[in-house]
């Protein structure tokens, strides 16, 4: 098992919790990234059948990354990939049904992954070598950023408790980013389909129009928010992505201009997945994608913020992986032996 010594719910306790229920089995703690790959290299070498991670969204990222990368350089197997929700954003936590851990249920959940949940395959998103459920530029991008610098400065004042999770998004959302978004002009974006057909998604999921081919665009104009997912949620449940799941050879891609006011208006609607407004919102199903903005736009992968962009492709991972799921059905004897 991989924890990442960094993560919200990751304390002393919990480490030296883990290292006890996982008597036989090795516990790996990162801190640094150059952790990661000594981790990926161990992991890989070691022909690990299961490789649980314990932490957000992030931390699932650089390890199938790191693993894959290795992998690949050695020609070998890949093992399978489940989760502990210790993190922040947990994402794929609402994909594949793992629970909030608290206290005692460490345990439960451990054996819950190892010896009951089933499994299967995913693909994810690969962006400039990182593997990952989901990335986007602008308005996310932003949030984040802005969730950031209220952790750094609410943590060390009695507003501590306010400053992570979804008080801190709240925050963040509410005082810098929306307010900001009202007097910021939108970035222009270009996309150009560099893969497969591609197909614009219109009310419920249906297809609109004719193929997009490779080389042709996709969309051009002004964008408020650039995101591509093969799982329909980002953190908490906001089904920000309600068509990713609709072919396993496709990844999602939404455009927006939605106004701030206009989202805060019909936010339950499009936290739930149902909002639905073509003159906002430009969904399509693309297996590989070019960007270009102007001016550049802020950028995270699996919920890490990584700085501007200006250009941008972004494709369907080719290594598919296989994810512990406790909705697949449960693993048989057969698979222990």
């Amino acid at each position: 098992m991989v924890v990442n010594g960094r993560a919200k719910n990751v304390t002393a306790q919990v480490i030296s919790t883990l290292d006890r229920i996982l008597e036989g089995s090795d516990l790996f703690v990162s801190r640094r990234i150059e952790d990661a790959r000594e981790i990926a290299q161990t992991l890989v070498h070691g022909q690990y059948e299961t490789v649980l991670t314990g932490g957000g969204d992030g931390t699932f990222t650089v390890m199938v990354t790191e693993v894959v990368r290795e992998a690949r350089k050695r020609g070998a197997a890949l093992p399978r990939f489940g989760l502990l929700k210790l993190g922040t954003g947990n994402a794929l936590a609402w994909v594949v049904g793992a629970r909030d851990i608290k206290g005692g249920e460490v345990d439960a959940d451990i054996r819950r992954l190892c010896e009951e949940a089933g499994s299967r395959p995913m693909r994810l998103i690969e962006v400039e070598g990182i593997i990952t459920p989901f990335c986007g530029l602008g308005a996310d991008a932003h949030v984040l950023a802005d969730y950031n610098w209220v952790k750094q400065h609410l943590g060390a004042t009695p507003f501590k408790r306010f400053s992570s999770g979804p008080p801190g998004y709240a925050i963040a959302s509410m005082t810098r980013t929306l307010p900001s978004l009202l007097f910021q002009g939108m970035t222009q974006c270009r996309a150009i389909n560099a893969g497969g057909e591609a197909y614009r998604v219109g009310p419920h999921g249906s297809v609109v129009g004719r193929p997009v081919y490779a080389g042709e665009v996709l969309y051009e104009g002004p964008m408020r928010l650039c995101a591509l997912s093969t799982i329909p949620y980002y953190g908490y449940g906001f089904r920000m992505f309600p068509y990713a799941e609709d072919r396993r050879d496709r990844m999602q891609l939404r455009l927006s201009t939605i106004k701030p006011l206009e989202f805060l208006y019909h936010l339950k609607e499009i936290w739930r997945g149902e909002y639905e407004n073509p003159n906002c919102l430009f969904d399509f199903l693309v297996e590989k994608v070019a960007f270009e903005f102007e001016p550049k736009a802020p950028f995270q992968v699996g919920g890490d913020a990584r700085g501007e962009r200006a250009r941008l492709e972004v494709g369907l991972s080719p290594t598919p992986i296989e994810l512990v799921d406790f909705y697949a059905p449960p693993r048989s004897e057969a698979d222990f032996e």
